[in-house]
């Protein structure tokens, strides 16, 4: 078993990478739950776990392995009005007793969800991880770009920290050119990082909408028990979801007797794979709301983001110092107020650019960024008054 899900977790990166493009809850959706689903997906697949996925007893001398064949890909099917109390049932197997073959008088539901279990999940976990491939493809590595070289620039800004004769830092030259180089880099961004931004919003809504539809799906594929299969359980003590997930079914098997008559053999079935099915799919039911709330959440958290990031000098100094490492400054963060006439997408790229890079090297960029621009905006407007602040100059960002 260790090994079978070792050669999983070879292929599937579990380490988180260098420059984050994304949010914790992004990476729920294409790193968690698709890991999860894979492993659900190996799981059902391997016989070793659960032995025979279908063992069904018949009389007659038929071939055993002939009829689990034909049961398993025809699907098995159970009796509706069958119980134990009223007799007409094998004692603790709702669904398996006698049948006189009228669907009308005796309704029956057919089970042939237990053959795709396998598929369905493993598209799952592709649909789960189709946001986060096209979001990295949109992206394109700009991030990256921007923030590759800057690995030793943390180590120059402490010189002034290091003693005469220590070994070689990087000169305060080098780790300045790097930052004007990002500054430059950002400064040539401007309106263009709108679609970078719209790309990200869009791929956290496509992650909303992916989720809200496999859930519908599941309902669909279960015959309408999804939806409340986590409560059915928990009240239940896992009892009522046998209705979903039966043990023993029923099949029936045709064949030409010696003299060319229709023979029906009316076979018991024991389904041993809906053991580990019924477990799935409960823990995927509590795995979902979770899932939900915390998208939910990030929605909600985007939301803030759109509306307060020019209008709230707090919201904005807390979501740099959560962005950030806690190398920067307080006066750092005075310069925040230059963001209320930034457009959200110009933001948002800057809020990326302090979760990737050291604290006291975003405080330099920004602080870089905000004289620049304030100087290209005196520029443009000739009329407008000289603006005096202590720390740096307000930043204008069209």
């Amino acid at each position: 078993m260790l090994q079978t899900f070792g050669v999983l977790a070879r292929h599937v990166p579990l380490t988180p990478k260098k420059v984050a493009i994304d949010n914790p809850v992004f990476r729920l959706h294409y790193r968690a739950t698709v890991l999860l689903l894979l492993a659900c997906t190996v799981l059902v697949s391997s016989q070793q776990y659960v032995g025979e996925h279908i063992r069904c007893m018949a009389d007659g001398g038929l071939p055993e392995h002939v009829v689990n064949t034909y049961c398993f890909f025809a699907a098995t099917f159970t009796v509706m009005n069958a119980s134990a109390e009223t007799g007409a049932a094998l004692p603790g197997q709702p669904g398996v007793g006698p049948w006189s073959g009228d669907g009308e008088t005796q309704p029956v539901v057919r089970h042939a969800y237990y053959q795709w279990v396998p598929f369905l999940l493993f598209l799952q976990a592709l649909l789960f991880y189709a946001p986060h491939a096209a979001w990295k493809r949109a992206e394109g590595g700009r991030l990256a770009a921007l923030v590759a070289g800057l690995e030793l620039a943390p180590l120059a800004s402490q010189q002034h920290q290091v003693r005469a004769g220590a070994t070689h830092v990087p000169s305060l030259g080098e780790r300045d050119a790097q930052v004007a180089a990002v500054r430059a880099a950002f400064l040539l961004r401007l309106h263009v990082n709108r679609p970078w931004a719209s790309w990200l919003v869009a791929c956290e809504l496509l992650n909303a909408v992916n989720l809200a539809a496999q859930a519908w799906a599941l309902d669909a594929f279960l015959g309408g028990r999804f939806a409340d299969l986590g409560p059915r359980w928990i009240r239940s003590g896992g009892s009522e979801i046998d209705l979903v997930f039966p043990k023993m079914t029923k099949c029936l098997f045709h064949k030409f007797g010696p003299s060319g008559s229709v023979q029906n053999y009316d076979v018991l079935c024991v389904m041993a794979l809906n053991i580990v099915n019924e477990k799935i799919y409960a823990f995927l039911w509590f795995w979902m709301w979770l899932l939900a709330a915390a998208t939910a959440a990030g929605l909600l958290w985007r939301l803030l983001t759109f509306f307060l990031h020019s209008r709230s000098v707090g919201f904005n100094r807390a979501a740099f110092r959560l962005a950030a490492s806690s190398g920067a400054t307080r006066d750092a963060w005075s310069l925040v107020t230059v963001t209320r006439e930034c457009h959200f997408a110009d933001w948002l790229f800057l809020y990326y650019l302090a979760k990737n890079m050291d604290g006291f090297v975003f405080r330099d960029l920004f602080l870089g960024l905000a004289r620049e621009m304030d100087d290209a905006g005196k520029k443009s407007s000739p009329l407008a008054e000289p603006n005096h602040n202590d720390g740096g100059d307000q930043v204008l960002l069209t």
